[in-house]
Order: C-alpha cells, then sequence, then structure tokens
C-alpha cells in the first residue's frame, strides 16, 4: 500500500511542527528493538515529558529546513526515530540512556540541545546531569540559607538574654555559702 501524497505532506506538516515546538531532539537508530521494547521506550519516555516518533529520512530532512535542528540532517540514514522534548533535556538524555543500559542494540545518532549539535557521547554526560527539579531545589536551598542563618542569629539575642536570665534567678535563689572560720 503506497503513501499519498496527501498523506506525505501531512506527516512532513507533523514534523515541522514537532521540530519548531521542541528545543532538544535526539536521533536514535533502533534496529534490533522488537514491539514490546519500544513501547516500553515511548512509555519511558512518556514520563520523561518526551516523545519518540520514527520517521521517513527525506521528510525528516525537509522538516529540518530553516530549524536549529538542521545539523542532524546529515545522520538521517538507515531505520531512524526522534525522541524529543520541548522541556527539560536532561530527562530526555537519561530515559534514552537508562533505557539503552537494558537493550544495548539502541544506538544514539546524534544530538541536538537548546540549539547546540551534541556528539553521542555528550547525551551520556549530558544524563549525567542533575534535571531541572533538582537544579531548582539547589537553587532554592542555596537562596534560603542565608535567610535561615538571618533568622537564627535573630533568634540567639533573645535566646541568649532569657539564659543570663534564668541563670542569675538560679544564682539569686541559691543560700550563700557561710564562710566557715
Amino acid at each position: 500500500m503506497s503513501v499519498t501524497r496527501a498523506e506525505k505532506e501531512t506527516e512532513l506538516q507533523q514534523l515541522e511542527d514537532v521540530f519548531k515546538e521542541s528545543e532538544s531532539a535526539i536521533l536514535v537508530d533502533y534496529r534490533g528493538l522488537n514491539v514490546p521494547q519500544v513501547t516500553e521506550l515511548r512509555r519511558q519516555l512518556r514520563a520523561a515529558k518526551a516523545r519518540y516518533r520514527v520517521v521517513k529520512n527525506t521528510l525528516a530532512k525537509r522538516a529540518l529546513k530553516g530549524t536549529s535542528f538542521e545539523p542532524l540532517g546529515a545522520h538521517f540514514s538507515g531505520p531512524t526515530a526522534v525522541a524529543y522534548t520541548g522541556t527539560d533535556p536532561v530527562a530526555l538524555a537519561k530515559a534514552l540512556t537508562a533505557f539503552g543500559k537494558t537493550a544495548p542494540t539502541l544506538k544514539i545518532k546524534a544530538a541536538v540541545v537548546q540549539g547546540r549539535a551534541i556528539r553521542p557521547a555528550e547525551v551520556t554526560e549530558l544524563a549525567a546531569l542533575p534535571g531541572k527539579r533538582e537544579l531548582y531545589a539547589k537553587l532554592l536551598f542555596m537562596l534560603q540559607a542565608p535567610m535561615q542563618q538571618f533568622v537564627s542569629v535573630l533568634n540567639a539575642v533573645p535566646r541568649d538574654l532569657m539564659n543570663v536570665l534564668v541563670a542569675a534567678e538560679k544564682k539569686r535563689g541559691e543560700p550563700h555559702p557561710v564562710p566557715s572560720a
């Protein structure tokens, strides 16, 4: 069953929309993966707020023109799928590298992360970085720490004053030792 020109144009438009809406994309060679493995990969990528799509090379090359993903054009040969996200490229890289450990036949061909082309080895390095949520949590901690220390210093003055008053009260209440002759 052949694909009509209208279907090709629709798929081309969908791919163009994918590349316009995404900030990061990773090309993978999915040769050797069976259907349950691809289904599991899609599930893991959805959990990372990413998508996975098997593409036709010629349509993908056309869809790349005029986008920040143009450097990927040279890597569209053989069975190629695109994993893409518009939010967190680290989560995408983590999901792909984690899945790659369970399915070594999955090969990363190339990637563009936030407009910058990176090598397949750099995708593994990217996966080692903390995600956006972790970075936000660290930033919040760093912003919050000085405030906590300031509040602690402010609380120290009344607390220390109370300790001095309690000690003075105890000393007052104690009987004075009578000097022996």
